[in-house]
């Protein structure tokens, strides 16, 4: 069955369960559902984006998280449904089911995301503001400016508050490992 034909029996209010149908039905594209109840649907992340990825990654690895630490693309329950680029667990609590597919937030220690030009608003003030609401304790905005800059967010009472200051990612990349617990 095609998106297009799940969407169209999609009813008023939509639930997780039913993205989580659209987004089995089409691995062209990524479905989110905000807290709200409003649906966006992203293309797939360009090569340029993957890269980050992959390299954000590899560094993880290199600094000892393993396989069940380091998810990309998985999505996550947070009131609605989001979907980071990569998120960080905690050893012994990968991602585990909560509602539909998406994982429940326990022991989730960092949610990154990775800014494009069509998801900027979604990461920079959706995200921040339901993920900071679900009390995940560290939220990464990685920039694809000329230095790929990552700015670290630790949350606090009032939300989201910098960590230092945004740094190139080969700083990040090159340099000491982050507590991040």
């Amino acid at each position: 069955m095609s998106a297009a034909t799940v969407g169209a029996q999609m009813p008023p209010d939509i639930t997780l369960a039913h993205v989580a149908a659209m987004a089995d039905a089409d691995e062209h594209h990524r479905y989110e559902l905000s807290r709200e109840g409003v649906l966006s649907i992203m293309p797939p992340a360009s090569p340029e984006h993957a890269l980050i990825v992959s390299r954000l990654v590899h560094w993880l690895y290199l600094h000892g998280f393993g396989p069940e630490e380091i998810t990309s693309d998985c999505g996550i329950d947070v009131g609605g449904g989001g979907q980071p680029d990569l998120t960080i667990w905690a050893k012994g609590k990968p991602p585990r089911r909560a509602r539909s597919s998406y994982a429940g937030i326990d022991g989730l220690l960092v949610a990154i995301e990775v800014i494009s030009p069509d998801s900027e608003i979604i990461d920079r003030v959706i995200k921040r503001g339901e993920y900071a609401a679900a009390g995940i304790p560290r939220y990464w905005l990685v920039e694809r400016d000329e230095a790929t800059t990552v700015q670290m967010l630790r949350l606090s009472s009032g939300g989201y508050e910098p960590e230092q200051e945004p740094r190139p990612l080969t700083w990040l990349l090159n340099g000491p490992m982050i507590e991040l617990i």
